[in-house]
């Protein structure tokens, strides 16, 4: 199982990213918008700046005066961990539970081509789990 196909399964394509010079008030309306957790920072759309998500905001922001203000360039995580399409999926899982992180950029020979998150990942375990159990039964069963 590759990264590929947790991708594919995820449907959409679409990657949401966000401008280094967004203030963070926009920020959090993007993401309850959206109803996501974290956005790639982005100028262009194409090359990763860095990645924020809500707890880059509480961690970082917590004592900042008129922290609604703040610039994402300032909050943002730049030491971002990705992977490619052509990853293991148990390699993703590695780096979600290793690093602790709950959003990973999916890249493509530099190219941002997807995000996915740790529930992306446990619903596809969940998927791989049900498929294996459904296997077992029916191999028991006789059929």
């Amino acid at each position: 199982m590759r990264v590929h196909d947790v991708l594919a399964s995820k449907g959409s394509t679409e990657v949401f990213t966000i401008a280094p010079t967004v203030t963070v008030r926009e920020l959090l309306d993007v993401l309850a918008e959206r109803d996501i957790g974290a956005l790639v920072v982005s100028d262009d759309g194409a090359q990763m700046l860095g990645i924020v998500s809500e707890r880059d905001v509480v961690r970082k922001l917590r004592d900042v005066e008129n922290a609604r203000d703040t610039r994402v360039a300032d909050i943002m995580t730049t030491d971002v961990r990705v992977c490619s399409p052509d990853d293991a999926f148990t390699d993703l899982m590695a780096i979600m539970t290793q690093h602790r992180v709950r959003h990973v950029p999916v890249l493509d020979d530099g190219r941002l081509v997807g995000v996915l998150s740790i529930g992306d990942a446990v619903k596809h375990r969940m998927e791989q789990l049900e498929f294996e159990r459904d296997q077992l039964s029916s191999y028991v069963a006789g059929g």
